[in-house]
């Protein structure tokens, strides 16, 4: 058990030492304002305050642990090693910077409580984060950070055994849209039938009626390619459905149609099923709490996980409705256009909420890859290299690796072509 001293112990200090300590590098971690009783601890001990008892481990911290609410911090990224760091600490201190201030601020996404420029769909995007500004969105750096606070804890520890921790794969597959053509009903089908001639896709208006009539496979019906996927493997995949009403942004499958839910209640047979929450279910809890029942209904289990449409987030209101809803893991956080670490870490991890200054049962799995986020690469071998370089900076610190792709990303259309040889990369990578 490490014990830590500061001078004050808040929930912001006990929520980031817990990731730190204990998600990340498998320790029990306690704290203390006794001077005497950190004396007397004669196992793993560091302080984190503004100057040292004596010649302990010693942190120096920065306010932001000690604080409450938002404030205007000065922030000064600069090159440590062969990653980045911010928050100086100063000559005394045995860590470079405060790495509990600098991890606090990206895992509770403090930047996005702050005045930002947002996209057309109301999201952060990568461009506003600090990690993009300063170049280290490409690393977890807060799982970096971990491990060089466990070197210098082993130095003057030498004979603690540290626990190991192992790289983990959390695939997840979102649906939005379980066919392409199928079961759209008549007038969506007479409207998609004069949307091709309309635009001249009579490749496509023939490819519609082949799928219509049963001579061929719907595009977007990789289901049984996915569930032979699953059987391979040791770990389960994450299966999110779309079934949230239809609308200008959400245009899936009916559940009223039978076979869109024997699809979903067979997928449940193999893999962990969630919902993807339709895009006006993000400010109405009402709507939320109906998809929430009906996909309970479907699965005769509760609902645990969650991802919203075109991955938007408004914190920390989003979230909230989460909890209220007593929904316990979501999988919203990351950027649809970049590959990296939103959050800067490859653990997942608990939400904080600024504004009640608490930790909350919600529990973030970031994801760090996005199908769409492969798209600007053109060939396949830069694909897969930078995939690659994805997955070499998360097994470097045995982190969970979350990539998510669409069902459709699977699927034979031109536009797709390689992902699934991606995703068997991926596979490959937990062997």
């Amino acid at each position: 058990m490490l014990l830590v001293y500061s001078h004050k112990i808040t929930s912001r200090l006990q929520y980031t030492f817990k990731h730190i300590c204990k998600r990340i590098l498998g320790l029990e971690v306690k704290f203390t304002s006794k001077v005497e009783d950190f004396i007397a601890h004669s196992s793993l001990k560091m302080s984190y305050t503004k100057q040292p008892l004596s010649n302990e481990l010693f942190v120096r911290s920065h306010t932001l642990l000690f604080e409450q609410g938002l404030s205007d911090l000065d922030i000064n990224v600069q090159p440590w090693e062969t990653t980045k760091g911010f928050f100086a600490a100063g000559e005394r201190s045995d860590l470079a910077f405060d790495i509990f201030a600098a991890s606090f601020y990206l895992l509770s996404r403090y930047e996005e409580y702050l005045p930002h420029v947002k996209d057309d769909y109301g999201r952060f995007t990568a461009k506003n984060s600090l990690a993009y500004k300063q170049h280290f969105l490409n690393q977890p750096v807060v799982d970096i950070w971990a491990y060089k606070l466990q070197k210098i804890l082993q130095e003057r520890f030498p004979d603690f055994k540290f626990p190991q921790r192992h790289y983990k794969l959390q695939p997840v597959i979102d649906v939005p849209m379980a066919y392409y053509f199928r079961k759209k009903g008549l007038l969506r089908t007479i409207g998609g039938t004069l949307a091709d001639i309309g635009r001249f896709k009579f490749r496509q208006l023939y490819q519609r009626y082949l799928v219509l009539m049963g001579f061929k496979r719907d595009p977007y019906d990789t289901f049984k390619w996915i569930i032979t996927k699953q059987k391979q493997c040791q770990f389960k995949f994450m299966v999110l459905f779309l079934i949230g009403d239809y609308s200008t942004y959400d245009k899936n499958i009916s559940t009223n149609k039978k076979e869109f839910v024997s699809l979903i209640k067979s997928v449940a047979d193999y893999c962990n099923v969630g919902i993807k929450a339709s895009y006006f279910a993000l400010e109405d809890l009402s709507i939320l709490k109906k998809e929430k029942l009906k996909m309970e209904s479907i699965i005769n289990t509760e609902l645990a996980a969650v991802r919203h449409s075109f991955s938007k987030l408004n914190l920390p209101k989003s979230y909230r409705h989460l909890i209220e809803l007593e929904i316990n893991q979501e999988f919203t956080m990351g950027y649809i256009d970049k590959l990296g670490f939103r959050a800067g870490t490859c653990t997942p991890f608990q939400f904080y909420d600024l504004d009640y200054e608490v930790e909350t049962p919600l529990q973030i799995n970031p994801y760090h890859c996005l199908d769409f986020g492969l798209l600007k690469y053109q060939s396949q071998l830069d694909k897969k290299e930078h995939l690659q370089k994805l997955m070499d900076q998360i097994k470097a610190v045995n982190g969970t690796f979350t990539p998510v792709f669409h069902n459709y990303a699977f699927s034979n259309l031109e536009r797709w072509k390689g992902y699934k040889s991606l995703f068997n990369l991926i596979l490959e990578s937990a062997e």
